[in-house]
Parts: structure tokens; sequence; C-alpha cells
């Protein structure tokens, strides 16, 4: 009886993918050239294999770590898609707003990833690009298209997760080069100069009669015309105005010095920095809208009381061509608005300078469509300037916040 045969020799394991960078490369330029506009900063893109990461991903400094094994096994269309998701995540700045979301949301980074993944892909997808199997999209977990990613984030399931890198939720990863990496990588300037060049680059693509997802036109507008804050504006406003004045200090015998007592009896005066008076003038002609104002006011009033300015250090002067009606307040819901008429702010402004208890601030909420003083009165002055048109502008000196129309 012969022996067994000769054993035949386990298959050995695969060798590593050798890495396709014309593939790649291709697929890049397939991106630029189907939608131009993302072309500048798709070429800012370095380009770094490793098969550290699953398929494709980002960091801060503009680098693209890609796999062999995905790059292989992922048709060039796809590839197309996968480039301009990695590249929007930089564009939208999501590191950055990331880094701003309430801290119990930052912990869980990549469930953050997963939402910034909706917000992109819903847009691409919107725009007929090919995108591999699995990818994360609002529909997936029942949410409505067209929303930011911090809108989705409370509302996704736990236990999620995606790995785009710190260009998109911002943690750095230990496969990435870092700051002084050997690849070199594109700074903050840089990248804001890109970010507009893009949108600009969107633009002109839409005046040409070309299309754009309704997210990127929102991108661009917003990063072209900025929607200022009238609320973070003008809160800074009253608090600096509050502040210059409370820098005022005067002697007083009211509160004895701390060395009293070594004197002899003998009552040194102390130096105080007294809270300011506030006058808010408010102009109820028939060309105010209620919403507006109420909105301003609300706004006021709450800044005052954070920096301990209330109760009858505050009066609301209600203005038209004429002084109807005086408040000492303590919130918005205690003025009384009357009104109606003409518009002649100096009326308000003067009475509020003539009162006993003369403010060191003078806030006028109005449309701007009135007189203004001659010139500079002593106290602190602001104009909170509502609602839309082109209302002429106050003289230099005012420090003047423009609060947009619901």
């Amino acid at each position: 009886m012969s022996g067994p045969g000769p054993r035949a020799n386990p298959p050995e394991p695969p060798g590593p993918v050798e890495f396709d960078r014309v593939k790649l490369l291709a697929a890049r330029f397939r991106a630029a050239t189907d939608r131009p506009y993302f072309a500048s900063a798709l070429y800012a893109l370095s380009v770094v294999p490793t098969a550290e990461v699953p398929t494709m991903a980002v960091d801060r400094h503009w680098r693209c770590y890609v796999s062999p094994d995905f790059v292989a096994a992922t048709p060039v269309a796809e590839l197309a898609g996968v480039w301009i998701h990695e590249v929007a995540h930089l564009l939208r700045d999501h590191p950055g707003r990331a880094a701003r979301l309430p801290a119990d949301q930052q912990r869980d980074h990549l469930r953050v990833n997963v939402a910034q993944d909706c917000e992109i892909n819903d847009d691409l997808l919107a725009d007929g690009l090919a995108l591999p199997v699995g990818r994360a999209e609002p529909g997936r977990f029942g949410l409505p298209t067209g929303e930011l990613f911090e809108a989705y984030l409370p509302r996704l399931p736990e236990n999620l997760a995606s790995e785009c890198g710190s260009g998109a939720h911002g943690r750095p990863c230990p496969w990435e080069l870092g700051e002084g990496g050997a690849m070199p990588g594109v700074s903050p300037v840089e990248a804001d100069a890109l970010r507009r060049h893009t949108a600009e680059a969107m633009r002109a693509h839409q005046r040409g009669r070309g299309r754009l997802p309704g997210g990127w036109q929102r991108w661009a507008e917003q990063l072209l015309e900025p929607v200022v804050d009238w609320r973070r504006v003008l809160a800074g406003a009253v608090r600096e105005a509050v502040a210059w004045a409370s820098g005022a200090v005067d002697y007083t015998y009211r509160r004895p010095s701390r060395r009293t007592p070594a004197l002899g009896g003998v009552v040194l005066p102390s130096l105080r920095r007294p809270l300011p008076r506030v006058a808010i003038v408010v102009d109820t002609s028939g060309s105010m809208g209620p919403d507006e104002l109420a909105a301003a006011l609300g706004e006021v009033t709450g800044v005052l009381r954070e920096v301990g300015v209330r109760g009858n250090r505050v009066s609301v002067l209600a203005c038209d061509a004429d002084v109807q009606a005086v408040s000492r307040v303590t919130r918005a819901d205690d003025v009384t608005l009357t009104g109606g008429g003409g518009t002649d702010m100096r009326v308000g402004i003067r009475a509020a300078l003539g009162a006993p208890d003369r403010p060191q601030v003078v806030v006028v909420l109005t449309d701007g469509l009135t007189p203004w003083p001659d010139e500079p009165p002593s106290a602190r002055l602001i104009a909170a300037l509502l609602g839309g048109g082109s209302p002429p502008e106050p003289p230099a000196w005012v420090e003047t916040v423009r609060i947009p129309p619901r």
C-alpha cells in the first residue's frame, strides 16, 4: 500500500494591494471636470496612501488619506463622488463648527461625523453624484433633507460611527501626519481663500444658468454675504457702553476705607464705581413694526440685566414726534408703547438727557427715518436700526447696529 501523497501547500495570504494612484487621480480629474467650481479645492488636497483608513479621509491641513484597497475596489465614478464628499467637509468648515457644539455633543465625535455625512451626502445625491453603498444620508434615519449637521445630530440614534478624519469632526487621528508632517498642508488663511474662491465659482456657475443643490447655494450665499448676528452686535455695543460709563469713578464717604480703624475715627474717602443709568428711546411712529420693536427691546433689557443695570436705573421713552410715555422697566412687558405719528428721535434723546436722573447711555430703537442731533451728546449713544430698506446713515459718532426684518 502506498503512503499518502504529498500534502498540498496552503495558499499564501494575498499581499498588499498596490496603490493605483492613476485611478485615484483620474477620479479627481473627473470630479473637477464635471463640477469645475470644486477644482481649486480638490487640487489643493495632498494624497497620502495608507492602509490605516478604511476608505478615504481628510485632516484639518487638507491632506487626503486613501486606502489602496478601497481605490482598487471602487469604480471611478464613485471615487469622484467620495473626492467631493471629503473636500466638502473642509469647505464647510466642519471641524470649526464641531468645536462650537455643546460639550456633551462633542464627546461622540464619530457620531458627529455621521451627522456631517448626512449634511453633505443629501446634496451630493441631489446633484446626481454616485456614492458607495452604505453611505449615511438623512432618509436612512427618517430625517428630512436639506438641514445642517447641527440639526441632525441630536436626532440620530446612538452608537453610530463614521471616520473621515480631523478635517470632519476635528479630533486628530493616530494615522494623521500632524502639524509638522513631511507632507505639506494648507494654512488656515489659504483654506479661507479656497472657500471663498469656491463660493465665487459656484455663483458664476449659477449666473451661467448652471444648477446647484440647495445646501451648496446656501453655503455660497452665507460665505459671500454673511448674515451678521445682530443680537451679538447689539449686546456687545450695550455692554461696551455700560462698561465705559461704569469706568467713571468718584470719591464717597459712604463706605469707610479699610484703614479707618487705624486712624482713630477719621473717615477717609474711598473710590466708588457707580452703575450707569440707561435710557431706551423707542420709535413708536407709524412706520415701526411691533415684532421688531419687541425683539430689540427684549435684547437690550436682557443685556442690561446681565450686567447688573436694572430696576429704576433703566427708563424707556416711547417717542414719535413727541415723547408719549416714560416707563421705569425691569422687563420688556412693562413698557408702554404708544404713538404712531411722525418721527423725530431728537425729541426723545433730549427728553432722556434732560431728566433729573440723567442717563450715561442712550439706546435708540428706530427704523432710521428720523433726524439726528447736530452734535454728539455727552452720553454714549447707540442706534439700533430695525427693518429693511435703506434709511439715511446716522452721524458717524452714533454707534449703529442694523437689525434685519424677520
